[in-house]
C-alpha cells in the first residue's frame, strides 16, 4: 500500500502538471501582452506619471485576475482533499477504543491510509475535468470575480 507522503507527492506532481500546461498554454501568452500592453503605456511621454500607472494597472489586470483565477481552482481540490483525509481521520477516531493495544493502532492506521488514498484518488480523478473548464475559461478570457 502507498504510504501517505507518497499519495501527497502524486497528487502533487499532478497539481504541477496541471499548472505548468496551463501556463505554458495560456498564462505566458498572457503576460507577455502585459509586458507588451504596459511598455506601451510607459512610452507615453505626454501622459502624467499616474495615467501611466493607471494604463500599467489596466494591463495588469487580466493576468492577475487569471492567476487568481487558478489559485483559487487550486485550494479548492485542496481544500476538499482536506476535508476528506480530515473525515477520514474522525471515521479512524470515533472506532479507536479508549486505550488501543498496537494491533488495533495498526489496524485503524491502516484504514486511516486506505481512507486517504481514496480521496487522493477521487481529488485526481476531478483534474482532468477542471482542467478543461480552466483551459476554457482563460482561453475566453471570462474569467469569474
Amino acid at each position: 500500500m502507498a504510504s501517505i507522503n507518497q499519495q501527497r507527492q502524486r497528487i502533487e506532481q499532478e497539481i504541477t502538471a496541471l499548472v505548468d500546461t496551463l501556463d505554458k498554454s495560456i498564462l505566458r501568452k498572457m503576460q507577455a501582452q502585459t509586458h507588451e500592453c504596459a511598455a506601451k503605456c510607459c512610452y507615453d511621454t505626454d501622459s502624467s506619471m499616474e495615467a501611466v500607472q493607471n494604463c500599467v494597472e489596466r494591463c495588469t489586470n487580466p493576468t492577475k485576475k487569471a492567476q487568481g483565477y487558478v489559485q483559487s481552482e487550486l485550494e479548492r481540490v485542496q481544500n476538499r482533499l482536506q476535508r476528506c483525509v480530515l473525515e477520514c481521520n474522525d471515521q479512524v477516531k470515533d472506532k479507536m477504543p479508549a486505550n488501543p493495544n498496537e494491533d488495533q493502532i495498526a489496524k485503524h492506521s491502516r484504514d486511516f491510509e486506505r481512507c486517504a488514498i481514496k480521496c487522493v484518488d477521487s481529488s485526481l480523478s476531478t483534474l482532468p475535468g477542471l482542467f478543461k473548464t480552466m483551459k476554457s475559461v482563460l482561453s475566453r478570457g471570462e474569467i469569474p470575480e
